[in-house]
């Protein structure tokens, strides 16, 4: 099996899988149905194409490289009413938006086929449709495709190393520990791992009908080595030990 690495990263993220009507909440860590939603876009392939539900083959897991905040944003829209008459009139109501903001994540896709790796690795770099993080405002980072790899989602994910902000991991630093704790949620069973339902697992995307099943999620935590490379500044140094 190969891993394909890809990194969602950004000053706002929004992974929701339970929102109706004027709230839109989000979840804390992407959803298997964005992900492959984002693969079924960057393919050219419309929302209500078969083949999106057969991308549920894919072993999919993510880790959480820097958790971010909970951000709630204050937004009106407008709904256009018709009255008697044929009169158009707008009424203007408050929505209530949640967003993961400063947050780093790292989801591993395990393909089997590689007829299935080269066909989504070249979509990814050139995608037919624009590939967003939940929502349509916003982009996905430049090292968005970070690696091809051999070796399971949880494998690769428990030795790929930490890709948190520079100013995350400065913070941690600080801490004076050698290593880091990250969460990794898989579908792949976990020895001593409490399994948790969560309804991601793709039916249709049709925008006449979308539905999902529950598909059963795990919690491992994972030991990542921090990088010593940020060092604080000493304009002294520049002086030569004088």
């Amino acid at each position: 099996m190969k891993t394909i690495l890809l990194k969602f990263s950004g000053p706002m993220q929004s992974w929701g899988t339970d929102s109706h009507f004027e709230t839109r909440h989000t979840d804390h860590h992407p959803s298997k149905s964005a992900v492959l939603g984002l693969l079924a876009a960057s393919l050219g392939w419309r929302r209500d194409d078969d083949r999106i539900a057969d991308l549920n083959r894919f072993c999919f897991a993510v880790r959480v490289d820097q958790p971010g905040s909970m951000l709630k944003d204050y937004h009106t829209a407008h709904k256009p009413e018709v009255k008697n008459g044929g009169i158009i009139s707008y009424r203007t109501y408050v929505t209530t938006r949640y967003y993961l903001q400063d947050a780093v994540f790292i989801v591993a896709l395990g393909v089997s086929e590689s007829s299935d790796m080269d066909k989504i690795v070249k979509a990814l770099r050139s995608p037919y449709f624009q590939p967003y993080m939940g929502r349509r405002a916003l982009p996905l980072p430049m090292d968005f495709l970070l690696d091809v790899v051999e070796g399971d989602p949880l494998s690769v994910l428990c030795s790929f190393p930490w890709q948190a902000a520079d100013w995350y991991k400065k913070q941690e630093q600080r801490k004076g520990v050698g290593s880091k704790r990250l969460s990794i949620f898989t579908e792949t069973p976990v020895r001593r791992s409490v399994s948790k339902p969560r309804r991601d697992h793709v039916l249709s995307l049709s925008a006449s009908g979308r539905h999902y099943l529950a598909r059963m999620e795990q919690e491992t935590v994972c030991e990542i080595g921090i990088n010593e490379t940020h060092q604080e500044h000493n304009a002294f140094d520049a002086l030569g030990g004088v």
